[in-house]
C-alpha cells in the first residue's frame, strides 16, 4: 500500500499531473476481444435509447451540427453588443462607454445599425463551432486512447486543454475570413454595408491576404479562449456534481443537468473573456486598418489600450458560452447521444493507490 501523504496527494491533485510514480501491479488480464480499450472519454457504459455508438461517426457529425447551432445562433444573436465592443477598440476617443457606444450607433445608423455584420458572423461562427465542437470529441477521444485510461484520468484537465487548443487551431482557420468582413463592415464607416458588398472590395483592395491576415491574433485570442471554455467548464461540471449538487448526476433529470451546464458555461466564459481580450483588440483594430500588422496594434494600443471594452466583452462572453454550452448539451439530449458523466478514478488505480481492499 502506498503513504498515506500520497493518497491524500492523488485525491487533492485536479489539476496537474501526479507528482510520484505507480508501481505495476499484477492483476488478472480480461480479454477484450475486440472491444476498445476503456477510457476516460469513453468511461460511460452506454445508456439504453442512445441513437448512436460514443465516438461513432454519426455521433461526431451530430456534434458538429450541435457546434454550428450553438455558436452561430448564438454569436449573431449579441451582435449589437459585439459591433459597440469593437467600435469601444477601435476608437475610443468618440465611444467612450457603452451607454455612449449604443446612443451614438442608433444615432447615427439608426436601430437598424445595431445589426450590421449579423450575416458574416452568423456564417463565420457556424464553421467555428462545426470545427470547434466536431474537433473536440474527435481530438479528446484520440489522445485519450493513446494515454490510456489511468493516465488519462490523472492528466484529465491537460487532455481537455490539448483537445480544445488542436480544435481551435482549425476552427480559426475556418472563421478568418468571416471575422475580417465583419471587423471591417462594423468599425469602418462607409466601407460597406452587406457581406456582398464588402467581400469583392475587400478582395480589391489586399487579395486573399484581406481574410486571412487577422488568422494568427485569432489564434493569440481563440486558442487561450477555447482551451480556458472547454478545460474551465468540464473541471466545473466535475466539481459541482461533487460539491454542490446535492445527488448524483444518475439521479438528476435532464433539465437538472442543463441547468448544472448553463452554470459551469457561465463561469467558464467569464474567464475565458478575461484570458482572451487583449487578443481581441488587437484583431479588432488589425481588420479596421488595412496594412497594419499585429505588432503595430500592439504597440499603438498599450499596456491600458488593449483592455478597452472588457466589461462589455465579460457580459456578452459570460452569456454567449452559457449558452453556447446549454445548447450544445440540448442538441446531445435531443438526439439522444451518449453523454458520459465526470470521470471517476479507474478501479485499477485504486488498487494501486491502496483505496481499495
Amino acid at each position: 500500500m502506498y503513504p498515506t501523504a500520497l493518497t491524500h496527494l492523488a485525491r487533492a491533485n485536479p489539476f496537474s499531473a501526479p507528482l510520484f510514480s505507480l508501481k505495476e501491479v499484477e492483476e488478472p488480464r480480461q480479454s477484450l476481444q475486440g472491444q476498445r480499450t476503456r477510457t476516460l472519454a469513453a468511461a460511460a457504459t452506454a445508456e439504453e435509447g442512445n441513437s448512436c455508438e460514443f465516438g461513432s461517426q454519426k455521433y461526431f457529425v451530430l456534434c458538429g451540427f450541435g457546434g454550428i447551432l450553438s455558436c452561430g445562433t448564438t454569436h449573431t444573436a449579441v451582435v449589437p453588443l459585439d459591433l459597440v465592443k469593437c467600435r469601444l477598440q477601435v476608437n475610443p476617443d468618440k465611444y467612450k462607454s457603452i451607454g455612449t457606444g449604443f446612443a451614438l450607433t442608433v444615432r447615427e445608423d439608426g436601430v437598424r445599425g445595431l445589426a450590421k455584420g449579423w450575416a458574416p458572423t452568423f456564417i463565420g461562427y457556424s464553421m467555428q463551432g462545426l470545427c470547434k465542437f466536431g474537433f473536440y470529441e474527435v481530438f479528446k477521444i484520440f489522445y485519450s486512447e493513446q494515454l490510456g485510461e489511468e493516465n488519462t484520468y490523472l492528466w484529465r484537465t491537460s487532455l481537455y486543454l490539448a483537445a480544445s487548443a488542436s480544435a481551435e487551431f482549425f476552427a480559426d482557420i475556418a472563421l478568418a475570413p468571416m471575422e475580417a468582413v465583419k471587423v471591417r463592415i462594423q468599425t469602418q464607416p462607409g466601407f460597406a454595408n452587406t457581406l456582398r458588398q464588402a467581400v469583392p472590395k475587400m478582395y480589391k483592395e489586399e487579395g486573399i491576404w484581406a481574410f486571412y491576415k487577422g488568422v494568427v491574433p485569432l489564434w493569440m485570442r481563440q486558442i487561450p479562449y477555447t482551451m480556458m471554455k472547454f478545460a474551465c467548464f468540464e473541471r466545473t461540471v466535475e466539481l459541482l456534481y461533487k460539491y454542490a449538487v446535492p445527488k448524483p448526476r444518475s439521479e438528476c433529470s435532464k433539465g437538472e443537468q442543463l441547468v448544472v451546464t448553463f452554470t459551469a458555461g457561465y463561469i467558464a466564459g467569464v474567464f475565458c473573456a478575461i484570458v482572451s481580450h487583449p487578443a481581441d483588440s488587437v484583431v479588432s483594430v488589425l481588420n479596421k486598418e488595412s496594412g497594419s500588422t499585429a505588432i503595430g496594434v500592439l504597440k499603438k494600443l498599450g499596456p491600458k489600450g488593449v483592455w478597452k471594452g472588457l466589461v462589455a466583452r465579460i457580459i456578452m462572453i459570460g452569456t454567449l458560452t452559457a449558452l453556447q454550452w446549454f445548447i450544445y448539451d440540448s442538441v446531445k439530449v435531443y438526439f439522444r447521444l451518449p453523454r458520459p458523466p465526470p470521470p471517476e478514478m479507474p478501479e485499477s488505480l485504486k488498487k494501486k493507490l491502496g483505496l481499495t481492499e
